[in-house]
């Protein structure tokens, strides 16, 4: 037993003063001849000191027990103990076949933890997940006995066992995470119970399907199975509560938002084999704040000032025209601009047609105006020629007399008009047509049952139909796109 250094100089002292009779040593030689009262005061307090060292002595055994006590009931196992573990369990193990080969199929229980999901690349038709994927076998040939139950070790044994070849089929590009170290952990039970799990970052192939794009909803499938196993080898299970999910805030969704998972597990049929697939479903739900503040407001704030024109006079050729091929060139900037953030589908998406229905109400409120002005100018020129013919008319005519020329006014008499059952409008338009372009005919009479539009009136038909009709359209199409 190993003592403190105060406990090793007690006995030198008691060794120094045993000699002081018989002249030790150490001791001058003057010293030898002292007095039988200096040798006695000498024996006291050695004694005194003698019995305090034995009273510390006997402290410090009792605790030295106690310590060796508790040593005894919670026993360390070293690091030899966990090598000749190791080396027992590799030796003659042969990791190139799996567990209960020619037996029985080899079951894994499968866990996976997501740490976030995103973002979804609508354009390329893929999203990125961070997972850890966990993995939970039993082979019989690492069971071992000792006092520990579990064996916790790090990434440098995986190659030294075997472990199941699961890979991602819908996977476009995997990337384990090595940084500092590979992100790995290995687990081995008394029982033979292996536990593997790795953090991946894998972006998996989702097929959007854009018909009510933006407001649409898809599910983004995440599918894994064994590589060169079917189903008569390596069968999957879901164990209970196998998905979990991180914090959702720190998720780059963006344009999307969560509604929930779900898991199936599926038979891939193959020419290799029939193959166990477990698959994970990630419900998304696209938000519509940035469309509408990039898209629909601006179409519809363009599709108004289309309106504009209405309420500007007919005459203001250069205003009018100016507006309408403006907001013509904006609806087609915005239309461009929509079509950006989506890949080239050849179907018409829900955005498509509320862009289109927008650029068809601003090309009709262009049209309006350049029929307004046709017919408007039109008729005043038609206007003028009359007039200049009627007075042509009214002047007086000379008629030629051999005895000399006699100037004999004669008035000019139309003939009656307005008879016979098709009256002609002032252009020399059927008056029988269901409509008519001009306000009056020439007898001022109208066939009873004919709808009368009046061309100038044109503006003020405009300012009702237009915005009625473009009211009727976003309730139609927000109803049925929302809720139906």
């Amino acid at each position: 037993m190993s003592y403190p250094l105060e406990r090793i100089w007690v006995p030198n002292v008691y060794s120094s003063l045993s000699m002081a009779d018989g002249g030790g040593p150490c001791m001058p030689a003057g010293r030898r001849g002292a007095s039988a009262g200096l040798r006695l005061v000498l024996l006291l307090l050695a004694a005194a000191s003698r019995a305090t060292c034995t009273v510390k002595v006997r402290e410090e055994e009792d605790e030295d027990l106690t310590t060796n006590r508790t040593w005894i009931l919670a026993p360390k196992i070293h690091e030899g103990d966990i090598t000749h573990i190791l080396n027992s369990l590799l030796q003659g193990y042969d990791n190139k076949f799996r567990p209960d080969i020619g037996v029985r199929p080899t079951v894994i229980d499968i866990d996976v933890y997501v740490n976030s999901i995103g973002p979804v690349d609508p354009i390329n038709m893929e999203y990125t997940i961070d997972i850890m994927f966990a993995q939970a076998w039993y082979d019989s040939r690492l069971k071992f006995n000792s006092s520990m139950k579990v064996l916790m070790l790090n990434s440098n044994m995986v190659g030294k066992i075997w472990i199941p070849d699961t890979f991602f089929r819908n996977s476009r590009k995997s990337d384990a995470h090595w940084i500092t170290s590979p992100n790995r952990l290995l687990r081995i039970w008394n029982d033979g119970r292996v536990l593997y799990t790795l953090r991946l970052t894998i972006n998996a192939e989702c097929y959007l399907q854009l018909h009510n794009f933006p407001m649409d909803e898809h599910s983004c499938p995440l599918e894994f199975s064994s590589y060169g196993y079917p189903k008569t080898e390596i069968q999957y299970k879901w164990k209970k509560n196998s998905v979990e999910l991180a914090d959702q805030k720190y998720w780059r969704l963006y344009q999307f938002s969560f509604v929930g998972l779900r898991n199936t597990t599926g038979i891939s049929h193959t020419i290799s084999g029939d193959y166990v697939t477990m698959t994970i479903f990630f419900d998304l739900s696209r938000r519509m704040g940035y469309f509408t503040i990039q898209t629909y407001i601006p179409c519809i704030l363009t599709v108004v000032l289309s309106w504009v024109s209405f309420w500007i006079n007919k005459d203001a050729v250069p205003a009018r025209t100016s507006l309408g091929i403006t907001t013509v060139l904006t609806m087609t900037t915005l239309s461009t601009f929509a079509r950006k953030s989506l890949p080239k589908v050849s179907y018409v998406t829900a955005m498509d047609l509320f862009v289109s229905v927008c650029f068809i109400f601003i090309f009709a409120a262009l049209m309006e105006y350049g029929t307004l002005h046709y017919f408007t100018s039109n008729r005043t020129r038609t206007k003028v020629k009359e007039k200049q013919a009627k007075l042509e008319s009214l002047k007086p005519q000379c008629i030629d007399i051999r005895t000399g020329c006699t100037s004999i006014p004669i008035n000019t008499v139309s003939p009656e008009q307005g008879t016979g059952p098709g009256y002609e409008c002032l252009e020399g338009k059927d008056c029988s047509s269901f409509f008519c372009c001009f306000e009056d005919c020439r007898t001022g009479s109208w066939k009873k049952g004919r709808i009368h539009i009046h061309i100038s009136k044109m503006d003020s038909y405009s300012r009702v139909f237009f915005p009625t009709a473009f009211t009727l359209f976003n309730l139609v199409y927000w109803v049925g796109y929302l809720y139906l």
